[in-house]
Protein backbone atom coordinates (compact mmCIF):
# COMPACT_ATOMS: atom_id res chain seq x y z
CA UNK A 1 0.00 0.00 0.00
CA UNK A 2 1.12 3.59 -1.03
CA UNK A 3 -0.27 6.71 -0.18
CA UNK A 4 0.21 8.66 -3.58
CA UNK A 5 1.87 12.19 -3.95
CA UNK A 6 0.13 15.52 -4.86
CA UNK A 7 -2.34 15.07 -7.34
CA UNK A 8 -4.39 18.09 -8.76
CA UNK A 9 -6.16 20.27 -6.61
CA UNK A 10 -9.59 18.83 -6.32
CA UNK A 11 -12.57 21.23 -7.92
CA UNK A 12 -14.50 21.09 -4.77
CA UNK A 13 -11.96 23.25 -3.10
CA UNK A 14 -12.02 26.05 -5.42
CA UNK A 15 -15.65 26.14 -4.19
CA UNK A 16 -14.58 25.95 -0.52
CA UNK A 17 -17.92 28.28 0.84
CA UNK A 18 -20.49 26.00 1.50
CA UNK A 19 -18.34 22.64 0.69
CA UNK A 20 -16.15 20.54 2.32
CA UNK A 21 -12.80 21.30 2.61
CA UNK A 22 -11.02 18.43 -0.20
CA UNK A 23 -7.91 17.72 0.53
CA UNK A 24 -5.09 19.25 -2.45
CA UNK A 25 -3.62 15.31 -2.36
CA UNK A 26 -7.00 13.90 -4.25
CA UNK A 27 -5.87 12.89 -7.25
CA UNK A 28 -7.95 14.16 -10.08
CA UNK A 29 -5.49 14.11 -13.39
CA UNK A 30 -4.43 11.35 -15.53
CA UNK A 31 -0.59 12.62 -14.49
CA UNK A 32 -1.58 12.79 -11.15
CA UNK A 33 -2.72 8.85 -11.79
CA UNK A 34 0.33 8.31 -13.31
CA UNK A 35 2.17 9.87 -10.34
CA UNK A 36 0.83 8.06 -7.86
CA UNK A 37 1.57 4.65 -9.77
CA UNK A 38 -2.15 3.59 -10.06
CA UNK A 39 -2.38 4.09 -13.99
CA UNK A 40 0.22 3.20 -16.47
CA UNK A 41 -0.72 4.96 -20.05
CA UNK A 42 -0.14 3.17 -23.74
CA UNK A 43 -2.32 5.37 -25.44
CA UNK A 44 -2.00 8.89 -23.12
CA UNK A 45 -4.05 10.51 -25.91
CA UNK A 46 -7.45 8.35 -25.60
CA UNK A 47 -7.48 8.44 -21.62
CA UNK A 48 -6.87 11.76 -21.72
CA UNK A 49 -10.16 12.13 -24.10
CA UNK A 50 -11.59 9.96 -21.37
CA UNK A 51 -10.78 11.68 -18.16
CA UNK A 52 -12.04 14.72 -20.31
CA UNK A 53 -15.94 12.87 -20.69
CA UNK A 54 -16.18 11.18 -17.70
CA UNK A 55 -14.82 13.20 -14.23
CA UNK A 56 -11.65 11.59 -12.51
CA UNK A 57 -11.28 12.06 -8.71
CA UNK A 58 -9.32 9.34 -5.95
CA UNK A 59 -8.91 10.85 -2.49
CA UNK A 60 -6.04 10.04 -0.52
CA UNK A 61 -7.74 7.58 1.67
CA UNK A 62 -8.69 5.85 -1.30
CA UNK A 63 -5.41 5.57 -2.88
CA UNK A 64 -3.77 4.93 0.70
CA UNK A 65 -6.13 1.47 0.67
CA UNK A 66 -5.31 0.95 -3.27
CA UNK A 67 -2.88 -2.24 -3.77
CA UNK A 68 -0.65 -0.99 -6.95
CA UNK A 69 1.04 -4.08 -6.96
CA UNK A 70 -1.98 -6.08 -7.87
CA UNK A 71 -3.60 -5.27 -11.50
CA UNK A 72 -7.08 -6.74 -10.53
CA UNK A 73 -7.33 -4.41 -7.04
CA UNK A 74 -11.13 -4.19 -6.34
CA UNK A 75 -10.45 -0.65 -5.71
CA UNK A 76 -8.30 0.48 -8.59
CA UNK A 77 -11.28 -1.39 -11.11
CA UNK A 78 -13.79 1.18 -9.28
CA UNK A 79 -12.30 4.23 -9.47
CA UNK A 80 -8.87 4.31 -12.17
CA UNK A 81 -10.78 4.97 -15.47
CA UNK A 82 -9.96 2.39 -18.38
CA UNK A 83 -10.14 2.56 -22.19
CA UNK A 84 -13.06 -0.21 -21.61
CA UNK A 85 -15.26 3.18 -21.15
CA UNK A 86 -14.88 4.16 -24.55
CA UNK A 87 -16.90 1.55 -25.33
CA UNK A 88 -20.30 2.07 -25.86
CA UNK A 89 -22.97 -0.96 -26.10
CA UNK A 90 -26.20 0.17 -28.29
CA UNK A 91 -28.27 -0.67 -25.30
CA UNK A 92 -26.05 1.87 -23.05
CA UNK A 93 -27.60 5.62 -22.46
CA UNK A 94 -26.78 8.91 -20.95
CA UNK A 95 -29.97 8.64 -18.81
CA UNK A 96 -30.16 4.97 -18.13
CA UNK A 97 -33.38 5.22 -15.23
CA UNK A 98 -34.81 8.07 -17.08
CA UNK A 99 -34.53 10.76 -14.23
CA UNK A 100 -35.21 13.50 -17.26
CA UNK A 101 -38.61 12.70 -17.78
CA UNK A 102 -39.58 12.30 -13.59
CA UNK A 103 -37.88 16.09 -13.11
CA UNK A 104 -40.80 18.76 -13.00
CA UNK A 105 -38.30 20.94 -11.71
CA UNK A 106 -34.11 20.98 -11.43
CA UNK A 107 -32.62 18.86 -9.12
CA UNK A 108 -36.24 16.58 -8.00
CA UNK A 109 -36.76 13.20 -9.67
CA UNK A 110 -40.68 12.36 -8.76
CA UNK A 111 -41.07 8.97 -9.60
CA UNK A 112 -43.03 7.23 -7.15
CA UNK A 113 -45.75 8.80 -5.27
CA UNK A 114 -44.87 9.15 -1.75
CA UNK A 115 -40.91 9.88 -2.37
CA UNK A 116 -38.98 12.01 -4.53
CA UNK A 117 -35.17 12.34 -4.92
CA UNK A 118 -33.53 15.76 -4.56
CA UNK A 119 -30.42 16.21 -6.48
CA UNK A 120 -28.88 19.05 -4.65
CA UNK A 121 -25.20 18.53 -5.77
CA UNK A 122 -23.45 16.93 -9.03
CA UNK A 123 -20.00 16.81 -7.76
CA UNK A 124 -18.73 13.86 -5.69
CA UNK A 125 -15.13 13.14 -3.86
CA UNK A 126 -14.63 10.60 -6.29
CA UNK A 127 -16.03 9.49 -9.51
CA UNK A 128 -17.08 5.89 -9.70
CA UNK A 129 -16.08 4.24 -13.60
CA UNK A 130 -19.32 2.40 -13.44
CA UNK A 131 -22.14 5.67 -12.60
CA UNK A 132 -25.17 5.64 -13.50
CA UNK A 133 -25.14 9.38 -13.37
CA UNK A 134 -21.41 9.77 -15.78
CA UNK A 135 -22.86 11.85 -17.84
CA UNK A 136 -24.63 14.40 -15.48
CA UNK A 137 -21.84 14.45 -12.57
CA UNK A 138 -18.57 15.97 -11.99
CA UNK A 139 -17.09 19.54 -12.35
CA UNK A 140 -17.92 19.85 -15.90
CA UNK A 141 -21.95 20.19 -14.63
CA UNK A 142 -21.40 22.92 -12.25
CA UNK A 143 -20.89 22.22 -8.65
CA UNK A 144 -25.16 21.67 -8.27
CA UNK A 145 -28.29 23.46 -7.53
CA UNK A 146 -28.46 27.18 -6.95
CA UNK A 147 -30.00 28.92 -3.64
CA UNK A 148 -33.44 29.82 -6.02
CA UNK A 149 -33.00 26.42 -7.48
CA UNK A 150 -32.86 25.00 -4.32
CA UNK A 151 -36.27 27.18 -3.03
CA UNK A 152 -37.71 26.14 -6.30
CA UNK A 153 -37.78 22.18 -5.71
CA UNK A 154 -38.40 23.20 -1.77
CA UNK A 155 -41.42 24.59 -2.74
CA UNK A 156 -42.70 22.22 -5.32
CA UNK A 157 -42.09 19.45 -2.66
CA UNK A 158 -44.26 21.24 0.19
CA UNK A 159 -46.96 21.41 -2.58
CA UNK A 160 -47.10 18.01 -3.31
CA UNK A 161 -48.41 16.51 0.27
CA UNK A 162 -48.28 13.18 -0.95
CA UNK A 163 -44.51 13.38 -0.80
CA UNK A 164 -43.19 11.96 2.44
CA UNK A 165 -39.61 10.99 2.37
CA UNK A 166 -36.87 13.15 0.60
CA UNK A 167 -33.62 11.05 -1.18
CA UNK A 168 -30.93 13.75 -1.12
CA UNK A 169 -28.49 12.65 -3.47
CA UNK A 170 -26.34 13.98 -6.63
CA UNK A 171 -23.59 13.63 -7.02
CA UNK A 172 -22.81 13.32 -3.35
CA UNK A 173 -24.67 15.50 -0.90
CA UNK A 174 -22.23 15.09 1.99
CA UNK A 175 -19.36 17.33 0.15
CA UNK A 176 -21.99 20.35 1.22
CA UNK A 177 -20.57 21.52 4.44
CA UNK A 178 -22.04 21.05 7.98
CA UNK A 179 -23.35 24.54 7.81
CA UNK A 180 -25.42 24.13 4.85
CA UNK A 181 -26.16 20.24 5.55
CA UNK A 182 -27.87 21.46 8.44
CA UNK A 183 -30.07 24.74 6.40
CA UNK A 184 -31.43 21.63 4.28
CA UNK A 185 -32.11 19.15 6.66
CA UNK A 186 -33.99 22.12 8.64
CA UNK A 187 -35.87 23.68 5.74
CA UNK A 188 -36.84 20.28 4.76
CA UNK A 189 -37.45 19.48 8.27
CA UNK A 190 -40.00 22.44 8.19
CA UNK A 191 -42.74 20.81 5.70
CA UNK A 192 -45.07 19.06 7.36
CA UNK A 193 -45.57 16.09 5.12
CA UNK A 194 -41.85 15.15 5.18
CA UNK A 195 -41.45 12.38 7.88
CA UNK A 196 -37.94 10.58 5.95
CA UNK A 197 -35.03 11.87 5.28
CA UNK A 198 -32.56 9.75 3.51
CA UNK A 199 -28.84 11.05 2.25
CA UNK A 200 -26.57 8.65 -0.35
CA UNK A 201 -23.41 9.01 0.29
CA UNK A 202 -20.12 7.76 -0.52
CA UNK A 203 -18.27 10.19 1.83
CA UNK A 204 -17.99 7.67 5.18
CA UNK A 205 -16.15 5.55 3.09
CA UNK A 206 -13.92 7.42 0.64
CA UNK A 207 -13.43 10.25 2.73
CA UNK A 208 -13.91 9.54 6.37
CA UNK A 209 -12.69 12.21 8.17
CA UNK A 210 -14.76 14.35 7.00
CA UNK A 211 -17.75 12.53 9.46
CA UNK A 212 -17.08 14.29 11.92
CA UNK A 213 -19.51 15.66 15.09
CA UNK A 214 -20.58 19.10 12.82
CA UNK A 215 -21.32 16.79 10.12
CA UNK A 216 -23.02 13.93 12.39
CA UNK A 217 -24.94 17.25 13.65
CA UNK A 218 -26.07 18.74 10.55
CA UNK A 219 -27.98 15.46 9.97
CA UNK A 220 -30.19 15.71 13.20
CA UNK A 221 -33.74 16.05 12.33
CA UNK A 222 -36.06 15.60 15.67
CA UNK A 223 -39.08 14.16 14.75
CA UNK A 224 -38.33 13.10 11.62
CA UNK A 225 -36.84 9.38 10.63
CA UNK A 226 -33.13 9.98 8.92
CA UNK A 227 -31.75 7.33 6.99
CA UNK A 228 -28.20 7.38 5.54
CA UNK A 229 -27.50 5.03 2.71
CA UNK A 230 -23.88 4.27 2.42
CA UNK A 231 -22.31 2.98 -1.22
CA UNK A 232 -19.42 0.19 -0.92
CA UNK A 233 -18.86 -2.69 -3.28
CA UNK A 234 -16.56 -4.56 -1.56
CA UNK A 235 -15.06 -5.52 1.89
CA UNK A 236 -11.88 -3.77 1.68
CA UNK A 237 -13.70 -0.47 1.59
CA UNK A 238 -14.15 -0.63 5.09
CA UNK A 239 -11.07 0.41 6.64
CA UNK A 240 -10.80 0.99 10.55
CA UNK A 241 -11.41 4.43 9.89
CA UNK A 242 -14.94 4.15 7.65
CA UNK A 243 -15.70 1.70 10.11
CA UNK A 244 -15.96 4.86 12.93
CA UNK A 245 -17.67 6.80 10.44
CA UNK A 246 -20.04 4.49 9.68
CA UNK A 247 -20.62 3.94 13.56
CA UNK A 248 -20.72 8.02 13.99
CA UNK A 249 -23.56 7.74 11.78
CA UNK A 250 -25.09 4.84 13.57
CA UNK A 251 -24.53 5.75 17.26
CA UNK A 252 -26.27 9.51 16.27
CA UNK A 253 -29.90 7.30 16.00
CA UNK A 254 -29.39 7.14 12.00
CA UNK A 255 -30.58 4.15 10.58
CA UNK A 256 -28.05 3.27 8.11
CA UNK A 257 -28.27 1.57 4.77
CA UNK A 258 -26.09 -0.63 2.41
CA UNK A 259 -26.19 0.43 -1.16
CA UNK A 260 -24.27 -1.93 -3.60
CA UNK A 261 -23.86 -2.02 -7.40
CA UNK A 262 -22.99 -5.99 -9.17
CA UNK A 263 -19.32 -5.44 -10.98
CA UNK A 264 -17.76 -8.22 -12.71
CA UNK A 265 -14.35 -8.79 -11.52
CA UNK A 266 -14.94 -6.59 -8.20
CA UNK A 267 -17.62 -8.64 -6.39
CA UNK A 268 -19.59 -11.11 -8.34
CA UNK A 269 -18.93 -13.79 -6.19
CA UNK A 270 -21.43 -15.11 -3.43
CA UNK A 271 -18.28 -15.32 -0.49
CA UNK A 272 -16.91 -11.44 -1.69
CA UNK A 273 -21.08 -10.06 -1.50
CA UNK A 274 -21.27 -12.42 2.17
CA UNK A 275 -17.66 -10.86 3.31
CA UNK A 276 -19.09 -7.19 2.24
CA UNK A 277 -22.61 -7.50 4.16
CA UNK A 278 -20.84 -8.65 7.08
CA UNK A 279 -18.89 -5.95 7.12
CA UNK A 280 -21.70 -3.48 6.80
CA UNK A 281 -23.68 -5.30 9.56
CA UNK A 282 -20.56 -4.46 11.61
CA UNK A 283 -20.80 -0.98 11.02
CA UNK A 284 -23.85 -0.91 11.58
CA UNK A 285 -26.01 -0.83 8.44
CA UNK A 286 -28.73 -2.72 7.41
CA UNK A 287 -28.10 -5.21 4.24
CA UNK A 288 -30.92 -3.35 2.02
CA UNK A 289 -30.04 -3.19 -2.13
CA UNK A 290 -27.51 -5.17 -4.55
CA UNK A 291 -28.22 -3.23 -7.53
CA UNK A 292 -27.41 -5.13 -10.87
CA UNK A 293 -25.50 -2.69 -13.31
CA UNK A 294 -27.21 -0.01 -15.46
CA UNK A 295 -27.27 0.98 -19.04
CA UNK A 296 -24.66 3.96 -18.55
CA UNK A 297 -22.79 4.46 -21.56
CA UNK A 298 -19.32 2.45 -21.21
CA UNK A 299 -19.68 0.25 -18.22
CA UNK A 300 -20.85 -2.83 -20.15
CA UNK A 301 -17.19 -4.35 -19.20
CA UNK A 302 -18.86 -4.01 -15.42
CA UNK A 303 -22.11 -5.63 -16.05
CA UNK A 304 -22.86 -9.60 -15.12
CA UNK A 305 -25.53 -11.18 -16.37
CA UNK A 306 -28.98 -11.84 -14.33
CA UNK A 307 -28.44 -15.29 -14.66
CA UNK A 308 -25.20 -14.92 -13.07
CA UNK A 309 -26.86 -12.18 -10.73
CA UNK A 310 -29.19 -14.52 -9.61
CA UNK A 311 -27.01 -17.78 -9.04
CA UNK A 312 -25.14 -15.81 -6.98
CA UNK A 313 -28.05 -15.25 -4.90
CA UNK A 314 -28.67 -18.28 -4.58
CA UNK A 315 -25.55 -19.31 -3.06
CA UNK A 316 -26.02 -16.33 -0.87
CA UNK A 317 -28.80 -17.95 0.62
CA UNK A 318 -26.93 -20.92 1.57
CA UNK A 319 -23.93 -18.79 2.92
CA UNK A 320 -25.40 -16.20 5.18
CA UNK A 321 -28.48 -15.58 7.06
CA UNK A 322 -31.49 -14.25 5.95
CA UNK A 323 -30.62 -10.72 7.74
CA UNK A 324 -27.89 -10.61 5.64
CA UNK A 325 -29.17 -10.31 2.42
CA UNK A 326 -29.66 -7.62 0.06
CA UNK A 327 -32.25 -7.31 -2.63
CA UNK A 328 -30.79 -7.78 -5.59
CA UNK A 329 -32.50 -4.45 -7.75
CA UNK A 330 -32.89 -3.60 -11.21
CA UNK A 331 -34.12 -0.45 -11.76
CA UNK A 332 -36.26 -0.99 -15.11
CA UNK A 333 -34.42 0.97 -18.00
CA UNK A 334 -37.17 3.45 -19.52
CA UNK A 335 -38.14 4.94 -15.30
CA UNK A 336 -40.74 1.89 -14.63
CA UNK A 337 -38.87 2.03 -11.25
CA UNK A 338 -36.69 -0.85 -9.62
CA UNK A 339 -38.13 -4.11 -9.01
CA UNK A 340 -36.25 -6.66 -6.74
CA UNK A 341 -34.48 -9.51 -9.79
CA UNK A 342 -35.75 -13.32 -7.96
CA UNK A 343 -37.57 -16.96 -9.00
CA UNK A 344 -40.57 -15.38 -8.72
CA UNK A 345 -40.63 -12.34 -11.08
CA UNK A 346 -37.65 -13.08 -13.07
CA UNK A 347 -37.62 -15.79 -15.72
CA UNK A 348 -35.09 -16.06 -18.72
CA UNK A 349 -37.08 -16.78 -22.48
CA UNK A 350 -35.58 -19.41 -25.10
CA UNK A 351 -34.31 -16.30 -26.42
CA UNK A 352 -32.08 -15.29 -23.92
CA UNK A 353 -34.15 -12.18 -22.51
CA UNK A 354 -36.05 -11.82 -19.41
CA UNK A 355 -39.70 -10.92 -18.56
CA UNK A 356 -40.14 -9.57 -15.27
CA UNK A 357 -42.26 -9.06 -13.59
CA UNK A 358 -45.24 -10.16 -10.94
CA UNK A 359 -48.44 -8.75 -12.91
CA UNK A 360 -49.11 -9.73 -16.98
CA UNK A 361 -50.03 -6.08 -17.56
CA UNK A 362 -46.60 -5.05 -15.98
CA UNK A 363 -44.13 -6.87 -17.09
CA UNK A 364 -40.74 -5.96 -19.21
CA UNK A 365 -38.72 -7.77 -21.44
CA UNK A 366 -34.84 -7.28 -20.51
CA UNK A 367 -31.98 -8.17 -22.20
CA UNK A 368 -28.44 -8.69 -21.52
CA UNK A 369 -25.71 -5.78 -22.44
CA UNK A 370 -22.50 -6.77 -21.61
Amino acid sequence: MVCPPTGAPNAIKQKADGYLSMSDRTITSIPGLIDAGLLSVDSPAAIEQLAAKYAVAITPAVAKNIDIADPADPLAKQFVPSLNELVTHPAETPDPISDEPFSPVKGIVHRYPDRALLKVVNICPVYCRFCFRREMVGPSQGVGLSASEIDTALTYIANTPAISEIIFTGGDPFVLSPRRLADLTSKMSSIPSIRKIRWHTRVPMVMPEKVDTNLVEALSAPGRAVRVAIHANHPNEFTDQAMEACQALESAGFELLSQSVLLKGINDCSSTIAALMMKYSEAGARPYYLHHGDLAPGTSHFRTTIADGMSLMRELAEAVPDTMHPKYILDVPGGSGKVELNTHNCHQQPDGSYLIGHHPDKQFRYVDAV
